[in-house]
């Protein structure tokens, strides 16, 4: 069972990046009505996102958070010994985007640095795993860098997903510090449910074809993508979500020993913002410390969850907070944290 505990690892500064480019659902019509944009739009509460102009991408604009957030807290690059990139949209299959990062940065050539593929969980597993590096050695400080272009994932023409998912990069810095005292994490996978949230081809099972780039009509409905593109089951993964996540919070308030009541703010993934409320009314959560930014930035991935904190809660984490950060999707898996923030620095919202 991954239930695990750190002791005085935690967040010591947030910052993110989002795309200038803003896209207005309701003006998301190249393929739809306007009829059909504002019932989808209407329906998923996601009024905006942000679309990378071309040759921009997510190690861009976590780039562009990264030193925004290391010159707004005059840390010295050479005290970041981790650098950790989260994505599912990398710059190249190789090498891994983190070791390009380290360079551009101008970070030292002793900093380790590594990528983790994960999705809309992947921000909870990967706090977890800097965590524990942090906790077990004598490292300074650590840059985890959660960046995803979504955006070119998914097909315009697939009303299922043309009009959820946006682009962003974030940038997080983890320290050891006796302030930030325990934190605790739940992480669950289940691979059997691989095909609620896929994209076929395009890897070394199914690899690019001519024909997997052909765009088809692939239901009763009308929706087109080839298969390098994304599909999702929505009523299934909606599903999925309700019998998982309530459960798994539970057994973390045994774990953790404390009752989620006790927290100042909780922070799921931004799927949908149907499923989110649902969610908050089923577990009894007061809406103002439910926060969202889904209405303007849509569903970005593993992005989602520090998004949000820097959209959102600007200037109300510099005194002790405790926060609930519950990440699930594509895998399927899904993790939950109970985690303590204390003079925790977040950076103005960057845009390139």
């Amino acid at each position: 069972m991954a239930l695990l505990k750190f002791n005085d690892v935690g967040i010591a500064g947030m910052a993110a990046c989002v795309p200038s480019n803003t896209i207005n659902n309701y003006d998301y019509t190249e393929n739809f009505s306007a009829e059909e944009a504002k019932d989808i739009t209407d329906k998923t509460g996601i009024l905006q996102r942000r679309f990378a102009q071309p040759g921009v991408t997510a190690s861009d604009l976590c780039f562009a958070a990264a030193e925004k957030l290391m010159a707004d807290l005059h840390i010295d690059k050479a005290e970041i010994d981790l650098l950790v990139f989260v994505s599912q949209t990398p710059d190249y299959r190789m090498p891994a985007t983190s070791v390009l990062l380290q360079n551009r940065l101008g970070l030292s050539m002793q900093t380790m640095a590594f990528d983790i593929s994960l999705g809309c969980s992947a921000y909870v597993y990967t706090l977890s795993v800097v965590y524990s590096i942090m906790e077990k050695s004598g490292l300074r400080k650590a840059l985890l860098l959660d960046g995803e272009t979504r955006s070119r994932v998914y097909s315009p023409k697939d009303r299922k997903t043309a009009f959820l998912f946006g682009d962003g990069g974030t940038a997080t810095i983890v320290e050891k510090d006796n302030r930030f005292g325990e934190s605790f994490f739940s992480l669950n996978s289940d691979g059997s449910r691989e095909d609620l949230i896929k994209i076929k081809s395009g890897g070394y099972r199914y690899p690019s074809s001519a024909e997997s780039l052909v765009e088809k009509v692939v239901d009763e409905h009308g929706n087109v993508r080839s298969d390098e593109h994304g599909y999702m089951e929505g009523a299934d993964v909606f599903n999925f979500v309700l019998r998982e996540i309530p459960p798994d919070i539970k057994k973390m308030e045994v774990f953790a020993e404390t009752s989620i009541t006790s927290m100042d703010y909780y922070l799921f993934h931004q799927a949908n913002d149907y499923m989110n409320g649902y969610l908050a009314k089923k577990l009894k959560l007061p809406a103002d410390k439910v926060p969202s930014s889904i209405a303007k930035f849509g569903n970005t991935s593993s992005v989602s969850i520090p998004l949000t904190i820097v959209s959102q809660l600007q200037g109300k984490l510099n005194e002790n907070k405790k926060l609930m950060l519950c990440g699930f999707g594509v895998g399927m898996s899904w993790a939950t944290a109970f985690i303590q923030f204390n003079q925790c620095y977040i950076s103005d919202l960057v845009e390139i």
